[in-house]
């Protein structure tokens, strides 16, 4: 967390100094191309249970109520078990950070141009693995 010092005169009751957060703007997200939003919509497969929904202005795909890959800004990613997210990342992929410094575990970038040559066996297995998770339940309204 950022701090910053507060002068004598701005603090209420006196004191001489006061260390306060430093304010925080809103985080800016990056925002998919229409063309990316119109290529992940093509690679996620159909299914039973399957749906894209759009989420904080990126879009991604659940089943059963559990996302299994999504894209942020650009980027393509997926939902793996860990030792299968060490593989990809030998192969130049990365680890989900929707923060910087903020790993999203369980997840991983996928390395290259996804929307070139679509990374179907990652994505399948991705859905293969959250298939597996307990459905979440709707929210109630």
């Amino acid at each position: 967390m950022d701090f910053r010092l507060i002068p004598e005169d701005e603090i209420a009751g006196g004191g001489q100094f006061s260390v306060m957060p430093a304010p925080r703007g809103p985080m800016k997200m990056p925002k998919p191309s229409e063309e990316t939003k119109a290529a992940f919509a093509r690679v996620v497969p159909d299914g039973p249970g399957i749906t894209l929904k759009p989420m904080f202005g990126q879009l991604s795909a659940f089943v059963n109520g559990n996302m299994f890959c999504g894209i942020f800004g650009d980027e393509l990613m997926v939902r793996l078990p860990e030792d299968e997210i060490a593989k990809v990342k030998k192969q130049g992929g990365r680890d989900f950070e929707p923060m910087a410094g903020h790993k999203m575990g369980g997840y991983v970038v996928v390395p290259g141009d996804w929307k070139a040559r679509p990374p179907s066996t990652l994505i399948k297995r991705a859905l293969e693995v959250t298939r597996q998770m307990p459905a979440k339940k709707p929210k109630k309204s």
